[in-house]
């Protein structure tokens, strides 16, 4: 982050999700480069230790709902909608009040937190909001009906501000990851490989980079580079864009 087109010197970021996995390493390169950032997450011991690491402010909100959602800050130049949850199923077993919930805190709650930001961003005329979407935002897989649907959501939200904020100076974008290397996901090969009968490095080439090109999980730290890229004055015409970080799955 020594890099001085990627210094954040004066600017507030406000990450989403950000106690644990991918959010968490976006604080901290959002940190490192200099920004001042407000972590929210779900749980509270991890939004306060993130924040103390990263010298931040620490929101525990349930993203779900909008009222708690609103009582976030509006003076935000950076905005990383990250915070999201899986749920598995086939379609008529879904529950239908989780496929709520995941429409609320992975589309509308990015939603509630851009209109709120913008203004802010339009009176500096500079802004810069990443959406965390995914490989699933592109491509579909059988059973997850409210990731894919609420990622394809998240993807048109942001071609929309897009073309909206083009003219104030800010950019909205999407990175797309494959299977990113996180609690969640370690627990996900755990539950895998013992469904399976596998060893966890079978489930990993096997069941969850079967239609990737690299065989191996990505970190949760490149991620968050390209994160801190994006925020960078080199990425000012860069806006509306989706960039796979997929390992070549989107690529076959």
């Amino acid at each position: 982050m020594g890099d001085n087109r990627l210094a954040l010197d004066g600017r507030v970021a406000l990450v989403t999700g950000a106690g644990s996995g991918i959010g968490q390493a976006c604080a901290r390169a959002l940190a490192a480069a200099g920004a001042k950032v407000h972590v929210v997450d779900l749980h509270g011991a991890a939004a306060e230790q993130t924040a103390a690491e990263v010298g931040g402010w620490a929101h525990v909100v349930d993203l779900a709902d909008p009222a708690a959602v609103d009582e976030l800050p509006r003076e935000v130049d950076i905005l990383v909608n990250n915070a999201g949850f899986q749920h598995v199923a086939a379609l008529p077993d879904f529950p239908p009040e989780t496929f709520n919930r995941m429409q609320q805190v992975m589309v509308t709650a990015p939603f509630l937190l851009t209109r709120k930001v913008l203004p802010h961003m339009f009176s500096r005329r500079w802004g810069r909001i990443v959406h965390i979407s995914s490989v699933h935002g592109l491509r579909a897989s059988p059973f997850k009906a409210g990731y894919v649907a609420a990622k394809h959501g998240l993807e048109g939200l942001s071609k929309v501000v897009a073309l909206e904020a083009a003219e104030h100076g800010v950019t909205s974008n999407c990175v797309n990851p494959g299977y990113v290397d996180t609690p969640l996901v370690r627990d996900q090969i755990a539950d895998q490989a013992a469904a399976h009968g596998l060893a966890e490095s079978e489930v990993v080439e096997q069941v969850l980079l079967s239609r990737a090109a690299l065989k191996r999980l990505i970190d949760a730290d490149r991620v968050a580079a390209l994160v801190c890229w994006l925020c960078g004055d080199h990425a000012a015409h860069l806006t509306g864009a989706s960039i796979p970080m997929d390992g070549g799955w989107t690529a076959a």
